[in-house]
């Protein structure tokens, strides 16, 4: 049975809504002029002078929806109610979307997708948006569970471009994996065993990049589903490179869209 056309486009809408809390990140949302802001969320609780005064200020300023909660269903919108402050503000993103959305959608070019696999630094994860975003990346492909969440230090670390950055998000990764195989790409896994050099591949059509966890690297369930492993060579006895450096060169190597020599 498919949902009503209504239901869908309600749910690709809030797909690409980023709920942000905590009155320094909403204060600073509502001053930037850039972004596109759904709703801010207030505390009944709170008192508001200082500076939920000066929140209150700017949302009227930009004539935004503000709407009043209890404690704990501001908590539960926030998802964090110990660090959330009492408020919490609805960003729209709009290069966010769903993985099976992305995947039904035409796609004129060869596209370039980069997949974490348990990147639980939140530093780490903010400066991987940030050089995807900057480099020839088409889409960050993210597990709701099982990565940092996209907080306060996400957005901190990659420097406010997760509002705009192409982020999928998927239920599962290895269910993403497996769907973004049957829709013709190429699965290539990160690993500092791997013979071939990162430098060295020249992908021929859609092609999906796979990045593991600080310290486990790529999981065996995505391991597993992976059609070539690829390494960055090392000198000086040097093992590995963190892994924001790794998706950094990712995004900037000689592979993005180049053919070979």
């Amino acid at each position: 049975m498919k949902d009503r056309p209504e239901y869908t486009a309600r749910k690709a809408f809030f797909d690409r809504v980023l709920t942000v809390f905590g009155r320094k990140p909403v204060l600073e949302a509502l001053r930037s002029p850039q972004l596109s802001l759904h709703a801010l969320h207030v505390a009944d609780s709170n008192r508001e002078d200082g500076v939920m005064a000066e929140i209150l200020r700017e949302a009227t300023r930009r004539k935004l929806t503000v709407l009043r909660h209890t404690r704990t269903e501001l908590a539960r919108i926030s998802r964090n109610g110990r660090q959330d402050q009492g408020i919490a503000l609805d960003i729209l993103c709009p290069a966010f979307a769903r993985i099976e959305y992305y995947l039904q959608a035409p796609r004129s070019a060869p596209q370039r997708l980069l997949a974490l696999d348990g990147i639980t630094n939140p530093q780490n994860l903010g400066m991987i948006i940030r050089s995807a975003a900057a480099g020839n990346i088409d889409g960050i492909l993210l597990a709701k569970r099982g990565n940092a969440a996209l907080g306060p230090l996400v957005i901190k670390a990659s420097a406010g471009t997760l509002y705009r950055a192409p982020v999928l998000f998927c239920e599962s990764l290895p269910a993403a994996l497996k769907a973004c195989k049957a829709g013709g790409f190429t699965v290539c896994a990160l690993r500092a065993d791997a013979t071939q050099s990162l430098f060295d591949y020249r992908p021929t059509g859609d092609c999906l990049y796979l990045l593991g966890n600080e310290t486990d690297g790529v999981s065996a369930a995505s391991d597993s589903l992976a059609d070539t492993a690829l390494s960055i060579p090392m000198r000086n006895g040097v093992e590995s490179l963190n892994v924001a450096v790794t998706a950094s060169l990712i995004a900037f190597c000689n592979s993005m869209g180049q053919q070979p020599a």
